[in-house]
This record gives C-alpha cells, structure tokens and sequence, in this order.
C-alpha cells in the first residue's frame, strides 16, 4: 500500500502529459469532454498541514487539475507561489474575498487577490446572518453585493457570490432569496458561484437554475450528495447527482472553470484523484 509521499511522487510524475490548457474539447462528432479542471484548496488543506505544499500541488497537477482556487499563497511570496503553480501548468483563478460594510476590510481582501491575479472574487457568505432569511436581509445583500462588484470591476476582478441551500428557502413574505439577490444585482457587476451540491440541498434542480440566470456563472463547485435521509458531501462521481446532465448544460452555457470540492474531506488527495478520472471521462 503506498503512502501518502509515495503517493504524491507517482502522481506527480505524469504532470507533463496530463497539463491540457482548454476547458473543453471536441472528442468528434460534437461530443465535448472536460479537460480543463480546478478545485478549491480546501480539499488539501491536510495533505498541506502534514507534508511538503509542493508535493502536494504537484500530485494534483498529476491527476489533470489546471485550476486553483484559493485567497492565499504559499510559500515565501505570492509570485513565487504563482511562478510554482505555473511550472505545473496550473494557475489561481479565483479566491475568497470578505463580504462586509467596512470597506478598508474590503479593499484589503481585493489587494491580496490582486496580488494572486486572479480573475474572480468569491463571497462565500454573503449574509451577516444564517436562516432563515428575511426580506430585509436580501435587500441589504444585494445592494451591497452590487458596491463591492463595482469596488472589484474598478481592480480588474469580477465579483461572484457563492450560494447553499438557505438561498433556496423562502421568506415569510414568499420571496426566494436566490431569485432576490439574482434579478436585484447588477448582472454586468456581480455572477454567482453556482454550487451544485447545496443547489439540490436547498430543494432546487440544478440544471433548472443555470438555465434561469442564463450566463450568470462563470464558475461552479462540483460537489456531490451521498444517498441517504442525511444527504451528506460525497467526492464527485460517488454520490447521487447526476453530474452528466447538470455539467452539459453548463458546457453548452459556456461555462469555463469548474472547482472540485468535498466539504470536511480527510483524504483531500484520493477524493481528487477520483474526481478528475470521473470528470475526465464524461461526454456531452
């Protein structure tokens, strides 16, 4: 059985070949495949505390993978953290910033991303509060998502907000807070994140939600549902969604940049590994 270093080492090795810089191709006869893939670097946040980053991100780049997303370097500076990613044909392109009213808190989160070069903004909680939400709450939301997407625009960035499942339940006024923030944003200054596990958490049909805000997402988190009553996080391709159907729409949307994530993963590394081999073999 191999380690977690012998691991990393075999994976790594097959970088070189697996680096393909499209997000899609044409496999013939109009079928299209996935080629160009990312993840958020939660998914080896253990592999990372326990051993060598370096190691760790080229394994992943072994596996196929060519995107990060991240708010952070690693390293001793940005640029060498970005000068590694690139030698392994990968690169940041997006990353977290902070949702708040403090905008020097703002600004300082868009500094560090600019830094990365990135060319996304990610509010992976754009609530100063949990569920349920109110009116009240939708309407302070979106007009601040819509200041700080101009804040980004003005950096270069464009400004994506991160949905779960809260967004799909409704208010006591009948309101869905994910239709409110959608059609109450400025669509040229703020996207939306699409995250497909808690999209279906929240009770709404994926493939249904790209269709509505029709060229509102340039990125998603593919991330999987477990059967069961508990409906708990599975790596893609083990779980019940069926991924096929959800990322054709998306291709035929155009969509570019697609993020593996397995929230509270332990072994960050084979979740990833499986992943890709699933997403690499699907046809649309």
């Amino acid at each position: 059985m191999l380690n977690r270093r012998k691991f990393i080492q075999t994976v790594a090795a097959g970088t070189a070949a697996a680096f393909i810089p499209k997000t899609l191709t044409s496999c013939g006869d109009d079928v299209r495949k996935l080629e160009n893939i990312g993840y958020i670097t939660g998914m080896i946040r253990n592999e990372v505390r326990d051993g060598d980053w370096q190691e760790v991100f080229a394994a992943t780049a072994g596996m196929g993978y060519t995107e990060i997303e991240t708010g952070n370097y690693l390293g001793d500076s940005a640029q060498s953290f970005l000068s590694y990613l690139g030698s392994l044909g990968m690169k940041v392109v997006a990353g977290g910033a902070a949702f708040s009213e403090n905008m020097d808190e703002v600004n300082s989160s868009l500094d560090r991303l600019n830094a990365l070069e990135v060319e996304y903004a990610v509010l992976y909680w754009p609530w100063f509060g949990g569920a349920p939400l109110s009116l009240d709450d939708c309407k302070i939301s979106a007009d601040l998502l819509n200041r700080i997407g101009e804040m980004c625009r003005s950096r270069g960035l464009t400004l994506c907000w991160h949905n779960h499942d809260l967004e799909f339940h409704a208010t006591k006024e009948g309101v869905i807070p994910f239709d409110y923030l959608m059609d109450n944003t400025d669509e040229q200054l703020v996207k939306c994140e699409l995250d497909i596990y808690w999209t279906k958490k929240g009770g709404a049909d994926p493939v249904e939600t790209l269709r509505k805000y029709r060229g509102r997402y340039p990125l998603l988190h593919v991330k999987d549902m477990a059967p069961g009553e508990e409906e708990t996080f599975a790596c893609p391709g083990s779980g019940i969604i069926d991924f096929g159907t959800v990322l054709a729409e998306a291709v035929d949307q155009d969509i570019r940049h697609y993020f593996v994530e397995k929230d509270n993963v332990v072994d960050g590394l084979a979740c990833l590994e499986s992943a890709a081999t699933y997403l690499k073999s699907l046809r649309f």
